[in-house]
């Protein structure tokens, strides 16, 4: 949400007013559409334009200037006895996460796209999220003299197949845009092209309408007419199976469109949810952490309905919450509503223990339904405040933002002594720390991360270790022979001892000297891992051995076994799941060879897309989110986890040794 939004709900709440009620509405007249596309495209205007001509918002000062969306918003418009929600989401891919929540609390889509530049990384990116969801294609500055409507179809077409109908279509004269044509207008009075144009697309939808039922498939046949209602009951059925996809062309700048998209939405959508009988149950999809309002959350209602001064049970945590106002909002303004129904979106504030995919019910035994499934991070930095007594400050602020943005992920690295923060990108990222100075006065660092190398032997040795010490007194005495070789395990320890060389009660301090000594390498001081150690003789003192005696003669040991067993070092190996065009296969694969990578195999995902699986060693993949995205044109996109340690190549580890070293 836009910093003057909050600002707006700040001031409400300090002055303790809100905007007047709302009228409640059943389930059977909401709508929630979610509004994607890529940035400057025109969402945002489009909907200034929507609520304008549902009398909403006075005449909209609308601009062509790009206006870049980093967070979801949400516009209610009661137009015509319904309620629709409308969700602003963020074009911009480091942002998915907020399209993924709209998108879980939506009945359908509009995706805009802009006719001057139809093909972008946006518009693709929300073909792909909005799969399986009824949608609508509204064709963005049609009258634009750069427009190419024709390109937009193909491009659809070549999407979709047959599924795609231009409902409301652009009449052109001499190149110059004239007016829209409905599909179930006459087409008679058009120009030889354009009626040729309308008359394919109506013969197309009736067809496709058809479909959807044996009797509307028999009459089809029959060459008999079908009814208009079972010409808005196909549409429907077909929109909602994503057999039929209506495309609406227009121009938010000018206001062309905006009245066939309510009307469409009006006709052709049907609610989800409509179970008002059962016991309320919602879906929190959105929160944010306002530094004086506190956590405002948006709950999608999936059964029943609610209204204020209710008690919820969280099913996360099993904590019960008061929820003392439910509210929309509109521009930043909050607007109290009386009762909401399943299917509506409302709004509440400072209920402190919700989190971004929460489910809340009045019977604490109810089922999640709605999981949100939100993308992994792509790209890691580390964080650092700036000033040093920041510390808990920072940790603080960061596993609330994590709360309200499940699409970051912040832990600290007990290895490295780095913390670390994931997103979906470095602009993702950026947003964070800009939020974190400006909502909560707290200034960070980013830092490249640092790789958590191990240590280990390639051969075998057999040693001694002794610690023998006399300075009055009792002394200081132990001593130990172990043989060192590689293993599978971790660390796998064990004695062969005899004759009483070494006390049994000596043998565990043996192995916590051993184990002590593996958490620094003698090549470059990184922990060491995959050692097998036996001990199997030595000698003791009746007077001056001690259990620490025998720690330091296994430390002793330990150094000069790893020295004499070939120690190599060894780093961590990612695994890489690719998702890219099949255009920049070979770039692709040509930059994984550079980073020392190995290709495990591809196969393609059915949609146009390669899935490369590969593996990275960690160190060369810090950046491959920003990497892959310059070499795709922002197209590509992958998944990473760790797979296993190998052992550096001896002209990297070089280097790596001499700067740990240094």
């Amino acid at each position: 949400m836009a910093l003057r939004e909050t600002k707006k709900i700040r001031m409400q709440q300090k002055n303790k007013k809100v905007g007047a009620c709302m009228k409640i509405y059943n389930s059977e007249k909401i709508r929630n559409i979610a509004v994607l596309g890529h940035s400057g495209c025109g969402k945002t205007n489009l909907l200034e334009t929507i609520a304008h001509a549902a009398n909403v918002n006075k005449i909209p000062k609308l601009s062509n200037n790009v206006q870049m969306t980093y967070s979801m918003s949400l516009m209610p418009v009661e137009y015509e006895g319904f309620k629709f929600n409308f969700i602003d989401t963020p074009g911009y891919t480091d942002f998915t996460g907020d399209v993924v929540t709209a998108l879980a609390a939506s009945d359908a889509a509009i995706i805009v796209i802009d006719a001057t530049d139809p093909m972008q990384v946006g518009t693709e990116k929300a073909l792909e999220l909005t799969e399986g969801i009824p949608k609508f294609m509204f064709i963005n500055k049609i009258d634009n003299e750069k427009a190419r409507y024709k390109d937009v179809i193909e491009m659809l077409n070549e999407k979709f197949e047959n599924k795609i109908v231009p409902m409301i279509s652009p009449e052109f004269k001499d190149g110059k845009f004239v007016k829209l044509h409905n599909v179930f207008e006459n087409y008679e009075g058009l120009d030889q092209e354009f009626k040729l144009q309308a008359k394919q697309s109506y013969d197309a939808l009736m067809e496709l309408i058809a479909e959807t039922d044996d009797n509307y498939l028999e009459k089809f046949f029959e060459g008999e007419e079908l009814t208009n209602e079972e010409i808005k009951n196909g549409i429907t059925i077909g929109i909602k199976r994503g057999d039929i996809i209506p495309v609406i062309s227009g121009s938010t700048i000018n206001n062309i469109g905006t009245a066939e998209i309510l009307a469409s939405l009006e006709n052709y959508i049907d609610p989800t949810y409509v179970d008002q009988a059962s016991p309320f149950k919602g879906t929190v999809f959105k929160t944010f952490i306002d530094p004086f309002v506190g956590k405002i959350s948006y709950i999608y209602i999936t059964h029943g309905s609610i209204s204020k001064d209710k008690e919820v049970f969280n099913l996360r945590s099993g904590n019960k919450e008061k929820i003392s106002n439910i509210y929309t909002i509109r521009g930043g303004e909050l607007i109290e509503l009386q009762e909401a129904n399943a299917g509506d979106i409302i709004v509440v504030t400072k209920v402190a223990g919700l989190a971004t995919g929460d489910t809340i019910s009045f019977n604490k035994d109810a089922e999640v339904e709605l999981e949100i499934n939100f993308p992994k991070p792509q790209i890691y930095f580390a964080i650092a405040p700036k000033n040093k007594n920041d510390e808990d400050k920072m940790a603080n602020v960061l596993t609330r933002l994590v709360g309200e943005d499940p699409t970051l992920h912040y832990y600290r690295n007990n290895e490295t002594h780095q913390a670390l923060i994931g997103g979906q990108g470095e602009l993702h990222i950026k947003t964070l720390v800009n939020k974190m100075k400006d909502k909560f006065g707290i200034e960070v660092s980013l830092d490249d991360l640092k790789v958590p190398y191990r240590e280990t032997i390639k051969g075998t040795s057999d040693v001694e270790g002794k610690h023998k010490k006399q300075s009055g007194g009792h002394g200081q005495y132990g001593h130990v022979k172990i043989r060192f070789s590689r293993s599978e395990s971790e660390f796998d320890f064990s004695e062969e001892l005899f004759g009483g060389s070494v006390p049994k009660s000596y043998v565990p301090a043996v192995e916590k000297g051993l184990k002590d000594s593996m958490l620094k390498g003698v090549l470059a001081g990184y922990p060491v891992t995959n050692i097998k150690a036996v001990l199997y003789d030595g000698s003791y003192h009746d007077v001056d051995s001690s259990e620490m005696a025998f720690k330091m003669a296994a430390s002793i040991a330990f150094k000069k076994g790893m020295e004499e067993a070939k120690p190599v070092l060894l780093e961590p190996v990612m695994k890489l799941t690719i998702t890219i065009p099949e255009e920049y296969m070979g770039d692709v694969m040509g930059d994984m060879n550079k980073r020392r990578g190995k290709i495990l195999g591809m196969e393609s995902n059915g949609k146009g897309k390669q899935i490369l699986e590969a593996l990275a060693p960690q160190g060369e993949t810090f950046k491959y989110a920003i990497d892959l995205k310059s070499m795709t044109q922002g197209r590509g996109y992958f998944e990473m986890e760790f797979d296993s340690y190998a052992e550096v190549p001896s002209s990297s580890a070089e280097k790596i040794i001499a700067a740990a070293n240094a």
